[in-house]
């Protein structure tokens, strides 16, 4: 209105046309107080609405005694097919799923040799959802062969990775799984492993190596020296090999059902992941999923000293070789439990990721 003013002032007009041109500011102003008068707001109205908060589910996978459940699969489902997760339940049997939107949830919890568990329920803004015990009872003999096929898949999906794992792209690395719950192998599976492992290129300049070193050090004399003792130690070692393979990481570990691999560890503290790997030298994994005393191993480093007395110089023959290489076996395998943990999977192209533990 000032600005009106001024103008008209300036330009001398006589007052009819002063009187119009204030009428018209007024009505203009009318109108535009009009369009921008808005009826008066509620309370709630005026304030917004806050942000949802993100929520989280925790909770246990626990057996029929009570004894946790490690590696179980655990499903998250929403109503939005696009929302749902996977995760493993820990060494604890424990689970979580963090960050989630409200709404309600069903939770699916699978684990060999048992039934399915689910649990529903609707979560709340910002709320930290406990779920009860998730107690998995032991599954029908149909949920069983079910279980088992889709297994055997899972683990012959892992072994071809396995398969490609060398040490520095070159010695082959086969019976260690960096999944820390890599599906157990079938009998079948085992033979393949032992065979493939056996028949290996690298297998067999590694023992050229062996009774290479052996006859410059003239050990097993009763072999002689030349082509033919070299021959002889070769065969020897080889002989070794492949029956400690196949007895202690194929026909003992089907009928015992225990598994022959390496479990990488990877996690906690040195003096953990140390005692871990020393202990893996006398302790395996069952194809239950619990630990036990490894029978396969021990049993074939004796099964294997025992079959060696037939082809060493009668010399080297007898219960002690048996008991001697058996022990240097343990010693060995705990060295290589050593270098696996902290080194090998370094220099290991190729390695298995646990995030593939399930496809």
């Amino acid at each position: 209105m000032t600005f009106v003013g001024q103008k008209i002032r300036s330009s001398k007009i006589f007052p009819w046309r002063f009187f119009a041109l204030f009428s018209a500011g007024i009505l203009l102003c009318s109108f535009s107080a009009l369009g921008q008068s808005q009826p008066a707001s509620t309370p709630s109205e005026q304030q917004a609405p806050s942000e949802q908060l993100a929520a989280g589910i925790n909770g246990t996978v626990i057996d029929a005694t009570g004894a946790v459940v490690a590696g179980a699969q655990v499903r998250l489902t929403r109503s939005d097919p696009s929302l749902t997760q996977e995760v493993l339940s820990g060494d604890l049997g424990q689970f979580a799923f963090a960050n989630l939107a409200p709404g309600p949830f069903q939770i699916t919890v699978t684990s060999t040799g048992f039934a399915a568990q689910k649990l529903s329920g609707v979560l709340h803004s910002g709320e930290v959802y406990i779920t009860p015990p998730m107690k998995l009872a032991p599954a029908t003999l149909n949920t069983e062969i079910e279980v088992s096929a889709r297994q055997t898949e899972v683990a012959e999906a892992q072994i071809k990775v396995q398969e490609k794992q060398r040490v520095f792209g070159v010695v082959p690395n086969f019976y260690v799984s960096y999944i820390p719950n890599a599906a157990p192998l079938s009998a079948k599976q085992k033979f393949e492993l032992a065979w493939k492992s056996s028949i290996d290129p690298v297998t067999f300049a590694l023992t050229g190596v062996v009774a290479g070193a052996e006859q410059a050090q003239n050990a097993f004399a009763g072999y002689g020296q030349g082509a033919q003792g070299f021959a002889k130690r070769f065969g020897a070692a080889y002989v070794d090999t492949a029956t400690s393979t196949f007895i202690g990481g194929a026909i003992l570990p089907s009928l015992l059902k225990q598994d022959p691999r390496y479990f990488y560890k990877g996690t906690g503290s040195t003096r953990s992941r140390v005692l871990y790997a020393i202990a893996n030298s006398v302790m395996c994994k069952g194809d239950n999923q619990h630990w036990q005393p490894n029978y396969s191993a021990i049993a074939g480093g004796l099964a294997a000293g025992g079959i060696s007395n037939l082809y060493y110089p009668p010399k080297d023959r007898g219960v002690a070789l048996v008991f001697e290489n058996t022990l240097i076996g343990t010693g060995t395998t705990a060295i290589f439990n050593l270098l696996q943990e902290f080194v090998v999977r370094k220099i290991t192209p190729h390695a298995q990721n646990a995030s593939s533990s399930h496809p």
